[in-house]
Formats: C-alpha cells, sequence, structure tokens
C-alpha cells in the first residue's frame, strides 16, 4: 500500500496544531482550531491555505491551443495571456471527467490545474488523447505548490509582500512576479465565494510563503472550512456534484459548455441532450430544524424517491442546514417543498435560489 504524501507545508500544519488526515493520498490539515471560526476568518478576514495537493499539467507546442480545446468544454481560444477560465473535461458520453482551471501561459503554452483525487487519471486521459497533435504534456504536480488567500482582506495581506498590483488584477487573471521574496504567479481565483488569490510557486519555496503569510496575520484554513465555504458558494465537488455519471448540463454547469466553438470530446451527447432537455437537475435545499443532509442521502417527494444530496452542511454564514441535491427536474423549481430522509426519517426542505451565499462586492 503507498504510503500518503506530505505537502512542502506538512511540518508547518503540524506546529500550529492542525488535525491532519489523508485526502486521496496525501496529507492535509481538515482543521486546526475550529471550522466554523476559519470559515467565518474567510468571510470576515483572510484565511491561507495549503492546496499544494492539487494538479498541474503543462501543455507546450504550437497545436497546444487546439489540443486543450479538444480536450475541453468552455472556449479556451478566448484567452489571452495572463488570463484564464473554469472548464469541464468530459468523455465521449458527456460525463465529467474533471473540472479543472485553463490559464494561457503564452500562445504555445496553457496550465492545466485539476483535482487531486484525479491527477493520475486525468494525466492518463489527457496524454492518451494527444494523437496527431504537436504538443508536450508534462506533470508538473510534484514540483509546484499552490497556497490559497481568501477573504476580503486578502489584497492586503499579499500588498506589502509581492511586486504583483494584486489589487488591481481581474477576476480569473494572474500576474508573475515575487511573493516573499521568492518568485510565483499570483492569480485571482479561488474555491471559497470571497475575493482571493492563488500563489503558484516552487514545493521548495512554499514555507518562506506560507510563514510570511500567517506571521502578518493570515488565519490558517483547513479542508473543512474549504469545504462549507465551497458549498456555500455552490461550487461543485468532483465526487459529489461531478462525475462520469453526471453531465454539466444536469450540474447546472451548462454555462461552461460553448457548444458553438467547434468540436471537443463529448459535444455530440452535449448537444443531444441540451436539445432534448435533462430528467435531473442540481438544486439547493435548505432544510427545517437542526438535522444535517449528509451526501446519499435519499430526497424523496410525493411518496417516491427522485434523487439524493450531493454535499450538506450546517451553514456558518446562515446558521440553516443547507445542502446540494441532483433530483428529478420536474422537483427543481424554486419554491418546491421537498424531503430528505436523515438516518431513517424525513425532514422538509425547501428549493431555495444558488449560491446560498453571496459576497458584497462593493
Amino acid at each position: 500500500m503507498t504510503a500518503p504524501k506530505h505537502t512542502p507545508l506538512y511540518d508547518r500544519h503540524v506546529a500550529l496544531g492542525a488535525k491532519m488526515i489523508d485526502f486521496h493520498g496525501t496529507v492535509l490539515p481538515v482543521q486546526y482550531q475550529s471550522i466554523v471560526q476559519e470559515h467565518r476568518a474567510v468571510r470576515d478576514d483572510v484565511g491561507v491555505f495549503d492546496v499544494s495537493h492539487m494538479g498541474e499539467f503543462n501543455v507546450t507546442g504550437t497545436d497546444a491551443l487546439a489540443f486543450v480545446q479538444h480536450l475541453v468544454t468552455n472556449d479556451v481560444a478566448r484567452l489571452g495571456d495572463g488570463e484564464a477560465l473554469y472548464t469541464l473535461m468530459t468523455d465521449e458520453s458527456g460525463g465529467v471527467i474533471d473540472d479543472l482551471l485553463v490559464y494561457r501561459m503564452a500562445a504555445d503554452n496553457f496550465l492545466l490545474v485539476v483535482n487531486a483525487s484525479n491527477i493520475d487519471t486525468d494525466f492518463s486521459w489527457v496524454t492518451s488523447h494527444v494523437g496527431n497533435f504537436s504538443v508536450a504534456v508534462e506533470n508538473a504536480s510534484e514540483q509546484i505548490a499552490l497556497i490559497a488567500v481568501q477573504g476580503p482582506r486578502a489584497a492586503a495581506l499579499l500588498a506589502p509582500n509581492t511586486d504583483v498590483d494584486a489589487a488591481h488584477l481581474r477576476p480569473f487573471t494572474f500576474a508573475r512576479g515575487t511573493v516573499a521574496g521568492v518568485s510565483a504567479m499570483v492569480s485571482r481565483t479561488g474555491y471559497t465565494g470571497e475575493d482571493g488569490f492563488e500563489i503558484y510557486l516552487s514545493a521548495s519555496d512554499a514555507v518562506t510563503v506560507f510563514d510570511v503569510l500567517i506571521e502578518q496575520g493570515g488565519v490558517p484554513c483547513g479542508l473543512g472550512a474549504r469545504d462549507t465555504l465551497r458549498l456555500e458558494a455552490k461550487l461543485a465537488l468532483y465526487g459529489n456534484e461531478l462525475s462520469r455519471e453526471i453531465t454539466p448540463y444536469e450540474a447546472s454547469l451548462g454555462m461552461f459548455v460553448k457548444l458553438d466553438k467547434g468540436d471537443f470530446i463529448g459535444r455530440e451527447a452535449l448537444l443531444r441532450q441540451k436539445e432534448a432537455g435533462v430528467s435531473r437537475k442540481l438544486v439547493g435545499v435548505e432544510t427545517q430544524g437542526r438535522a444535517i443532509p449528509r451526501s446519499g442521502y435519499r430526497v424523496v417527494a410525493d411518496g417516491r424517491e427522485i434523487g439524493y444530496v450531493t454535499s450538506g452542511t450546517m451553514s456558518p454564514t446562515l446558521q440553516v442546514p443547507i445542502a446540494l441535491v441532483l433530483i428529478d427536474v420536474a422537483y427543481a423549481q424554486i419554491g418546491q417543498e421537498v424531503e430528505i430522509d436523515i438516518r431513517g426519517r424525513t425532514h422538509p426542505a425547501r428549493v431555495v435560489k444558488t449560491p446560498f451565499y453571496r459576497r458584497n462586492r462593493a
């Protein structure tokens, strides 16, 4: 059995008293003190996450653009240098291989940032489709560390420590420079529903940057808060809201499928589904009482099962139980009353507008 990996920041997490868990083969902090405290730090101030477990693939060559366009559902051709987008990779039936970020480093160089749980699967998928494209694909995941700085004070925390004009980066753009004196790429992206940045840097430099950010007031945050934050913002988690059995249209991510951009893997199946309409859809619900819906719990209505919970939690911001559910489209309208089977008892729930939480952009 393969031993779990450690990120370059493992010793720092242990020194800070973090509770560590094995997350898809990497030992990561689930929390330091309290998940709720860390969650609120990101909503109100600034949190710092070690997300070095994520995967990074470099695609280079004269056909780099055409190749990435062939792999993903969104339109990579609209990117200029220094820009990024969210997209999905689908198989021939429209099922989701993974969701990812694509960064255009140059006309012949794209960086694909994939989920930790899918690194090996994704790399095999990507390289198996090179075919006649003139490209090289490198798995740089072990060499790159990734630190996320998230919250309304993220730009203020970064400003004195970088030569990148982080405050004026537009969302889904990035710039290269230094952070805490070491070479890095700063991207205005994140997975929390707040303003924030993701810092890509050499694994050997991660401790230097992390220490500075924590010393200057960044609150260290773990996987627990990362999950409650992304759920409030209705950001999909692969393995929950996305899988080979769930298409982008079913996951309410159709806006990231550009059928008019030209051919890509899964296009024909997705075109057929869009024309025919989906039979099930991902929506948000709030439940009454304090019982928390969890992944896999049944959703019922009119005496029958109509779907299941993909993710659920007690919302630290809203102070009510919330969940994402994949259910029969006939019951997916806002205001629809349903029930969730929580440990053998059904609890009333109502379909609500999502995201559950939307930050004040003022």
